[in-house]
């Protein structure tokens, strides 16, 4: 579907069209494109520079390790993502009038988390989600996708548990897609495109390990 050279934009839009289904998906990562709406013309971006993040390098900071060593939090894998996803479309952000997570994206992660593609993790207080992010696994690529939080730095504390528990399991990048300053001061790093897509295309060769992550715990 996607043609053979692609030609990003100065914003990284690379190809509209397409239609929003499991096989487009995977083909669309597997060329490090990835959609920012669903619906009519989907917008497909490639953007350069990329934010990685090399799994094992999150950098915590003093306040955010005294409120993991604190307590009263509990770390979820792939408990309910597809409720990961809803509450971040539907989670009040800064500068955010509308969410890109359409009702056919929703349909399509629904598929792939039935297919063990789509992971997600959550961060409980008492039961209750208070922050989590969600993402898609091909070889020993982790592809963020989105992350929310009601509660002050539990995304933050969703994505160092991820970055720990992936890094037990031998993955090595965790695709954060476009870098701000915010991911940066978590120790995520600011690659070229070419580089990623380096990197990318040698993870193709990887097998994936599709599945449940229900049993995971972090390794921090």
């Amino acid at each position: 579907m996607f043609p053979a050279e692609l030609r990003p934009d100065a914003t990284g839009l690379a190809f509209v069209g397409g239609v929003l289904d499991v096989a487009t998906i995977e083909a669309a990562y597997a060329r490090g494109l990835f959609p920012w709406r669903g619906g009519v013309d989907i917008p497909w971006y490639l953007p350069d520079p990329r934010a990685v993040l090399p799994v094992g390098g999150f950098r915590a900071s003093r306040s955010l390790a005294k409120l993991r060593d604190a307590g009263g939090f509990e770390v979820a894998f792939d408990r309910d993502v597809v409720g990961v996803q809803r509450r971040c479309a539907t989670t009040a952000r800064r500068h955010e009038d509308a969410t890109w997570i359409s009702p056919d994206m929703m349909a399509v992660y629904a598929e792939l988390v039935a297919r063990g593609i789509a992971h997600g993790v959550e961060i409980l207080r008492d039961g209750v989600p208070v922050g989590g992010l969600y993402g898609l696994a091909f070889g020993r690529f982790f592809h963020g996708e989105s992350m929310y939080y009601v509660e002050r730095d539990a995304s933050k504390l969703a994505l160092w548990a991820l970055s720990t528990a992936l890094a037990a399991r031998d993955f090595e990048l965790i695709d954060c897609q476009v870098p701000t300053a915010h991911l940066t001061s978590l120790g995520v790093e600011t690659w070229p495109s070419t580089r990623y897509l380096a990197r990318l295309a040698a993870n193709r060769d990887v097998p994936s390990r599709h599945g449940s992550w229900a049993t995971w715990t972090p390794a921090w």
